[in-house]
């Protein structure tokens, strides 16, 4: 048997109470190749997605019993890296925040077009296969060492451990949060639109919501600048996008 054949089709757990939307995202999900399994409230899909290790979750924010934030956070708290993308028809930015600093891969606000799902979905998938994917171990060169630690103000990246620290004190990113600041690091001074930044970290090929990174950016000054109202380092420019500045601007 080959591997293609041993490996099952990825996952997916649609968590929504809305049976129309859910049938129809499973109809949709099983016709991409994927397999899924549907769930209606929070406390059921906290105990599925623990027992059936799906490889991916869409999880939409009202639910009953438990609500999806509710069932994002006991998964992060015990370490549970399965990745989500949260739908939710809710405006609200508290929410959109809430769920990208709990540890959420992307949010999609309801309605949205099933082709974009479907891209972010494989989008998301392909990142955690290449996250998992063993490597062979590999000594650094001499010329990539100087790069694998980057300082900018107060703030120390070591891109080789995945470790930030800022004035000596841990910070904790989401696996999005640091690799949005990887590329950064990588790519100084020069500007990125929004659109170049979701198909570069994000893996998607169209505009689709632009916020997204708009939210990261926001989380990423949160925890690294030290006044997140007036950046010296994750730079807005106005009507172009993203820059980031290791020197203070």
């Amino acid at each position: 048997m080959t591997e293609a054949e041993a490996k099952p089709d990825p996952l997916v757990a649609v968590v929504e109470d809305d049976a129309a939307i859910a049938e129809g995202l499973a109809l949709n999900l099983n016709l991409q190749g994927y397999r899924s399994t549907v769930v209606g409230d929070g406390e059921t899909a906290y105990q599925i997605i623990k027992d059936d290790r799906p490889d991916l979750v869409l999880l939409d924010i009202t639910l009953p019993k438990q609500s999806g934030i509710w069932v994002l956070e006991r998964l992060r708290e015990e370490g549970n890296q399965v990745p989500v993308i949260v739908l939710s028809a809710r405006q609200n930015e508290f929410d959109k925040v809430a769920a990208l600093r709990l540890g959420a891969d992307d949010y999609v606000t309801k309605p949205f077009a099933l082709a974009e799902l479907l891209a972010r979905v494989n989008a998301v998938l392909r990142r955690a296969q290449l996250r998992n994917a063993p490597t062979e171990p590999r000594l650094p060169s001499p010329s990539a060492q100087p790069d694998a630690v980057l300082r900018f103000g107060a703030v120390v990246v070591d891109l080789g451990t995945r470790t930030v620290t800022r004035s000596g004190q841990a910070v904790r990113l989401t696996h999005l949060e640091f690799e949005l600041l990887a590329f950064f690091c990588h790519h100084a001074r020069r500007v990125y639109s929004r659109e170049e930044l979701l198909h570069e970290v994000w893996g998607v090929r169209h505009a689709g919501q632009a916020r997204t990174v708009d939210n990261f950016m926001a989380q990423l000054r949160a925890k690294l600048e030290e006044d997140p109202d007036r950046p010296q380092h994750l730079l807005t420019v106005r009507g172009s996008g993203y820059r980031f500045l290791p020197e203070s601007s």
